[in-house]
């Protein structure tokens, strides 16, 4: 077999991503708490940055009058222009993970006064001996395994907003705590409808649950074993009589003999009065909303950046221009240039963050006008694509923006 040596040239085309890109593109999809987070460890890493407090200026680089609050623009007037096209490009993450806390965006150091406005139109029985709680992992909490069954629920986008809406406001216990009335009033929806989709959560696993009462929690399990006769349910009705052990008074209700009723009670102590017990306890936790959205009395709707949410750091140009003018080695001098350009892209990089959480929030509440003005009847399929084409972003860029953010509006937090 004959070996030779050989050069080919190839001409080709691949996305170079710096790391200070990588880290604006990563910040997208942080939370609050996370940005909060990361912002406290580059002030500690970066002596030039500076956290303004509640009156500072806008985050431009720039110190300005405390009181002054600058409105935010959904144009590109920033000189961003060229880091969105970048932010907006398609192609396959790059990162490692991990990499979350990587990150750089956000607006106005006091906050968004900002708005758009426009018109407002427009599951199977658990058999009886599978202990479903004993087979979860240790801190799934029952809100969060409710909710990951929705999607298999074979519920409409609309029905699956209420059924999000009863979910959230059930207890850890179990339990629905609110009426269906207010339910159904929040999200403009038909309290037919809401008792229905609620027919349908309580078939979740684990048996039992989104109750409205113990007798009603009781009856499910009874009625997934195919043991919710009259008598049964008769006796469901008197939960008193059980109490007191009045064997008398249940024969009387129930229409059975005293063996028949000693085989309920047995029966009745095998079910689970408090169907969550199981699963881990949840961690109460404010929710703080990146966006608010309010209804205008002229009809229209205006979308706000949360400025309490809103990271406030700014490049101490004072301070780099005082240690500058010391006379520095060669190291000293890297490290101050790196810091100088760290804090400068940050700081531009939070603005942008800002701007796009802003227009990607406007243009969602813009394709549900119907759903905020008139209730979830009026509740759009929508998915990434729509938003994408319509701001001019790429899907990625929209997903990561609508990471693990919330917003506020008169039909609730989302």
């Amino acid at each position: 077999m004959a070996m030779k040596q050989s050069l080919d040239m190839r001409q080709g085309q691949s996305l170079v991503m710096t790391p200070q890109l990588q880290q604006a593109i990563k910040l997208l999809q942080l939370s609050n708490q996370e940005l909060s987070e990361f912002i406290e460890a580059e002030l500690e890493r970066n002596p030039l940055l500076v956290k303004v407090e509640d009156e500072g200026g806008a985050a431009t680089g720039e110190a300005s009058d405390p009181k002054r609050r600058e409105q935010l623009t959904l144009d590109d007037s920033s000189g961003l222009g060229e880091a969105r096209e970048q932010l907006d490009a398609p192609g396959e993450d790059v990162f490692e993970p991990g990499t979350g806390s990587d990150a750089a965006t956000a607006a106005d150091a006091r906050g968004p006064s900002a708005t758009t406005d426009w018109s407002g139109a427009s599951n199977g029985p658990a058999s009886e001996d599978f202990d479903y709680a004993a087979n979860v992992s240790g801190d799934v909490t029952l809100h969060e395994h409710l909710h990951s069954q929705l999607s298999f629920a074979g519920l409409s986008a609309a029905d699956r907003l209420i059924a999000a809406r009863l979910i959230d406001e059930m207890d850890e216990t179990g339990y629905l705590r609110a009426p269906l009335e207010d339910v159904a009033k929040a999200l403009g929806a038909d309290i037919a409808n809401v008792e229905a989709v609620l027919t349908v959560c309580q078939g979740f696993d684990p048996t039992g649950v989104m109750a409205r009462s113990v007798p009603e929690c009781l009856a499910l399990q009874l009625k997934d074993r195919g043991r919710l006769d009259p008598a049964m349910q008769a006796m469901l009705d008197n939960l008193h009589l059980v109490a007191k052990h009045d064997m008398k008074a249940l024969m009387d209700v129930c229409g059975v003999d005293k063996a028949d009723i000693q085989d309920m009670l047995l029966e009745l102590r095998q079910l689970s009065p408090k169907p969550g017990a199981g699963f881990s306890s949840d961690t109460t936790v404010a929710v703080a909303p990146d966006v608010y959205v309010r209804e205008l009395p002229n009809g229209m709707f205006a979308v706000e950046l949360n400025s309490d949410n809103l990271p406030r750091v700014l490049m101490d140009k004072a301070y780099y221009a005082e240690v500058t003018a010391l006379p520095m080695r060669e190291k000293e001098k890297e490290f101050i240039s790196e810091c100088a350009a760290s804090a400068s892209w940050l700081v531009k990089s939070l603005d942008q963050r800002a701007r796009t959480i802003l227009k990607v929030a406007s243009e969602i509440v813009r394709q549900q006008d119907g759903f905020f003005a008139h209730g979830v009847a009026h509740l759009r399929p929508l998915n990434l694509k729509p938003v994408a084409d319509a701001i001019e972003m790429h899907e990625s860029t929209v997903s990561r923006v609508t990471t693990n953010k919330y917003m506020a509006t008169p039909r609730g937090l989302f």
